[in-house]
């Protein structure tokens, strides 16, 4: 068990490279699931151009939508972008950083299946081949079919098997043109993201660095405050569970000693350690309260000397304010430096 903690450990401390080798992975495997794809055209003409874009865009922007759903840090984003203003404000710099952060991985997946189809040539020749040029390529001047029946016979070009047109246009011209065309296409779109990637990364120095780096920092700032106060969390529910089951336990003291089992005590010393950790919430209503005022009025980001609880709005609805033991220390170490 403590091998998997400090593997969980390690990832949320490596996030950012580990979500960064998940979308490498997400983009093998966009790769793979296209080579394994069994293309089949259905060869006519209505349902052409919807099967062949359909399969160009529809599987890149399911991937685009996953790389989202892997990102732990959508959820932050949301509640951030969502969260009451409170005594905090918002930076729409920030949350612009997150999403752009987010979306650049999201991309990866997506880019290499766009460039694979383009370049392999099926979806456009699918899509775009009752369009084909017949009075450059092929004969244009057929006696025996009418325009919706060339149609038809175009619409039968990806379909060797029942392909019947030779005489209006060869099978192998037609097919060779859309490829070709095709694949111009997917290496424009692989110049076309590299370019952009590369102007990401060498134009992002001649702008304002203090305000990159202060996006990225706070970016960093509310990802770390959100997995502390979870661990805090979770940490106070321990504690608060541990000292319940030991009242409950002692509460029932009575009629395990009237059945001669006599129940072994806790050591004081935890049940002090559990009940420093509630900091002073002891009970269900005022936990709700600090859970709700955290949601709806997050503390300013501005450090303070310790001070009271009340001091900063979190104390329960209509209950005198509790001071566990740890505050009181430092309360007073701080007051006996100065």
């Amino acid at each position: 068990m403590d091998k998997f903690r400090m593997i969980f450990q390690f990832f949320q401390s490596n996030q950012e490279s580990f979500m960064t080798g998940i979308c490498g992975i997400m983009a093998l495997a966009s790769a793979q699931m296209y080579s394994a794809f069994d293309f089949n055209c259905p060869c006519l003409p209505r349902y052409n151009l919807a099967y062949g874009l359909g399969i160009l865009l529809v599987p890149p922007f399911i991937l685009f939508l996953l790389g989202f759903v892997l990102n732990n840090n959508v959820s932050m984003l949301a509640e951030e972008w969502r969260r009451p203003q409170g005594q905090r404000g918002k930076d729409p710099a920030v949350l612009r950083y997150m999403f752009c952060s987010m979306a650049q991985r999201a991309m990866i997946a997506p880019a290499v299946w766009v460039s694979v189809t383009l370049l392999d040539g099926k979806c456009i020749t699918c899509a775009f081949c009752t369009m084909v040029p017949v009075e450059t390529l092929g004969n244009a001047s057929h006696p025996h079919l009418s325009h919706g029946e060339m149609k038809r016979t175009l619409a039968r070009i990806p379909c060797k098997e029942i392909y019947n047109g030779q005489e209006l246009i060869a099978n192998e011209v037609a097919i060779r043109y859309l490829r070709c065309i095709s694949q111009a296409l997917g290496w424009c779109f692989v110049l076309l993201m590299t370019m952009l990637a590369f102007l990401v990364r060498s134009l992002r120095p001649c702008f304002t660095q203090a305000a990159f780096l202060k996006s990225r920092y706070w970016s960093h700032y509310i990802d770390i405050e959100r997995k502390l106060f979870d661990e805090t969390c979770a940490e106070h529910a321990r504690s608060f569970a541990k000292i319940c089951i030991q009242q409950f336990f002692e509460g029932m003291s009575t009629d395990l000693m009237a059945a001669s089992c006599h129940p072994h005590r806790k050591d004081p010393a935890d049940l002090g350690e559990a009940a420093e950790k509630l900091l002073g919430i002891t009970d269900r209503s005022t936990m709700n309260t600090a859970l709700k005022n955290w949601h709806r009025c997050k503390p300013p980001l501005h450090l303070h000397p310790p001070a009271l609880p009340s001091s900063n709005g979190w104390a329960g609805e209509g209950q005198p304010p509790t001071h566990p033991p740890a505050l009181r220390r430092e309360t007073a170490a701080y007051y006996s430096r100065v």
